[in-house]
């Protein structure tokens, strides 16, 4: 199922809507529903989608219960497929070309009035260098007509981008916007060791949809979803210019930095196509970051314990907070999953474990776990000079962090009839 098969129960908004902070603001006015923008002010022909992927409506739009969420991702990183390549004839990404580059004809936003400018913020880059792709979310700015500035974290593609400079080369890539929800979680995944996400992309296409991922050769060599809104091609050039400010994940405004230049060589979209934009700080944004991480955390805590499910909160900003549920059965289960959570996810600050009767998407509940079960001088473990997230504005200068775990569950060397909730 193509991206715009996934918006049937979108919101249409038909008044003007101007790029530059227009959406931001209706969306947050409205409480972040699924949005659908038919009349665009600078862009005449194309819409925008913002708010598709909030947990839920993310877990509707493929098919899953929540519950089997992130044992399906688990089972879809152990099993990875290889996609089917068409040819341009069959992909409808290749509706339309334009005939000269110009990246401001794109319905391309500018949100908080805080940021530098116009963002892409939804758009995956697809890069492969020696055989070796990757596929995943970095933001890029809008420098001019076929010029963006990308934030490359230091993960795989970063890694890819300095190998080979220090060749004197560039890194052909792909620019790919609302490719169907699964290509998009797949894209939010990162890993210890190279994956290609393509791969793992193709694995819950075939157990959700029932049918292949289709890639299509774009005319750099790069493949992209063939039923994908937007994609474009081109190159990370050799050099870097300004990136940022940005409101980020956290809410908070993230530094300006030398970031790599991409040069656009070309640019396809489907006919009447639909850019998605994704709001950043906001719900769509933490699913995004957040929901990924949850596999791993719990294949990490279910080496050491019982684990049943995992949560990135969101006031954790869906990265650097979560509880995790676990079925304990000995008494130092709860610090051994706050160590194991902590290793398995590098970027969280805080983690909470709860017994299996707390239903860990409710805080309130996690709170009451936490008054009811939790002494603060047992049952708090403290860790100091731990690497930290670049997204958390409090860390140390050397980039360290402390971090905490909460061990909010029963101690059955006490009375645990006591600690059982009457609801």
């Amino acid at each position: 199922m193509a991206f715009r098969d996934h918006l049937s129960h979108a919101k249409r908004v038909d008044q003007e809507i101007s790029l530059i902070h227009g959406i931001w603001e209706l969306s947050s006015n409205q409480s972040h529903p699924n949005l659908l923008f038919e009349n665009i002010k600078e862009t005449s022909g194309q819409r925008v989608s913002v708010n598709m992927l909030t947990r839920d409506r993310l877990c509707e739009a493929i098919g899953i219960q929540p519950e089997v969420y992130i044992d399906t991702l688990a089972w879809a990183m152990k099993n990875p497929s290889t996609p089917e390549v068409v040819s341009p004839a069959e992909a409808a990404v290749f509706d339309n070309m334009q005939d000269q580059v110009d990246l401001h004809s794109l319905p391309i936003p500018h949100h908080w009035p805080q940021d530098r400018g116009r963002y892409m913020s939804a758009s995956v880059i697809i890069a492969e260098v020696n055989g070796q792709r990757n596929m995943s979310f970095h933001r890029q700015f809008l420098r001019d007509e076929n010029h963006l500035v990308a934030r490359l974290v230091p993960r795989h593609l970063r890694t890819m981008v300095d190998q080979a400079r220090q060749q004197g080369e560039e890194v052909d890539i792909a620019i790919v916007n609302a490719p169907d929800p699964v290509v998009l979680l797949a894209g939010a995944m990162s890993f210890d060791e190279p994956v290609d996400e393509l791969t793992i992309a193709a694995a819950l296409h075939e157990k959700l949809y029932n049918k292949p991922l289709q890639l299509v050769e774009l005319p750099n060599g790069i493949q992209v979803p063939a039923d994908a809104e937007y994609a474009m091609w081109g190159r990370i050039t050799l050099d870097d210019d300004d990136e940022g400010p940005y409101v980020d994940i956290t809410g908070t405004i993230d530094d300006v930095r030398q970031e790599p230049v991409i040069e656009v060589d070309g640019v396809l979209h489907r006919n009447d196509p639909i850019f998605h934009a994704l709001i950043p700080g906001e719900a769509e944004h933490k699913t995004l970051m957040g929901l990924p991480r949850s596999p791993t955390i719990k294949e990490a805590v279910a080496k050491v314990v019982d684990c049943i499910d995992v949560h990135m909160t969101e006031g954790g900003c869906g990265w650097l907070s979560a509880v995790v549920k676990i079925r304990k059965t000995s008494e130092d289960d709860g610090r051994k999953a706050i160590e194991a959570a902590l290793a398995g996810h590098r970027s969280m600050k805080m983690v909470t474990i709860v017994d299996e009767d707390i239903d860990i998407s409710n805080p309130v509940r996690v709170e009451w776990a936490m008054v009811t079960r939790w002494q603060p001088d047992r049952d708090t473990h403290i860790f100091s000079n731990q690497k930290g997230s670049s997204l958390d504005p409090s860390r140390y200068q050397d980039g360290l962090t402390s971090k905490v775990g909460f061990d909010a569950t029963i101690h059955h060397s006490d009375n645990p009839e006591g600690y059982m909730s009457a609801q």
